[in-house]
């Protein structure tokens, strides 16, 4: 009868057990598919400089001035051509509380991204702190600043269009809808860190 008794409680905590794991299982399903839910669309170029130069009050080749010429012909000659920039992305976490979700605050500890420009893959950046999205389906804004040599991958169109590109991404009327972001978040969750499964391509057009 004890011998009984031992085997019905060891059945009673593998069954507690079991229950136990598949609430863990169903919880950690749903971080992730709350994770699924934070998406990232590229925002506005701020700061944009070439070899210090401030491009953001000049349209065309014709609004740099003699010196500033000179020193980036200069530049160009000698196959280089740095470049410095900001990038704000637009994050959006909708866990909000509708629809049946729980609203949740992310918090978005890396964004480990590789620029592309016109489609070609350049320079790596990543976030320098984490960042809390709130669950409130409001956009969120991260700032990320990348340096990149523009001759190093542009070089080989020539000086007028290499600085015709700048300006398109960095001057007066500048915009990033030539670039794009190849980027792996990682975020908080109840259970650690969790990297999303998959890379991502944020975008101007669209939330992904």
């Amino acid at each position: 009868m004890k011998q009984r008794q031992i085997m019905a409680l060891a059945a009673g905590l593998a069954l507690l057990i079991g229950l136990q794991s598949c609430a863990t299982l169903e919880q950690i399903a749903g971080a992730l598919v709350n994770l699924q839910r934070l998406k990232f669309r590229l925002g506005a170029v701020h700061d944009f400089s070439v070899l210090g130069i401030d491009l953001s009050g000049k349209a065309r080749l014709q609004d740099f001035t003699v010196s500033d010429g000179l020193r980036l012909a200069q530049a160009f000659a000698a196959r280089r051509l740095p470049a410095e920039f900001s990038l704000n992305i637009q994050a959006v976490n909708p866990n909000d509380g509708t629809g049946g979700s729980k609203r949740t605050a992310t918090t978005l500890t890396g964004l480990e991204s590789r620029l592309l420009i016109d489609g070609k893959p350049t320079v790596t950046g990543n976030i320098d702190r984490p960042i809390e999205i709130p669950g409130t389906g409001q956009e969120s804004t991260i700032g990320i600043r990348l340096g990149i040599d523009l001759y190093e991958f542009f070089g080989r169109g020539g000086y007028n269009d290499l600085l015709g590109l700048a300006l398109a991404i960095g001057g007066k009327n500048g915009s990033a809808s030539r670039l794009s972001l190849d980027a792996l978040p990682t975020v908080t969750t109840p259970f650690g860190p969790i990297t999303y499964p998959n890379r991502i391509t944020i975008i101007t057009t669209e939330f992904r």
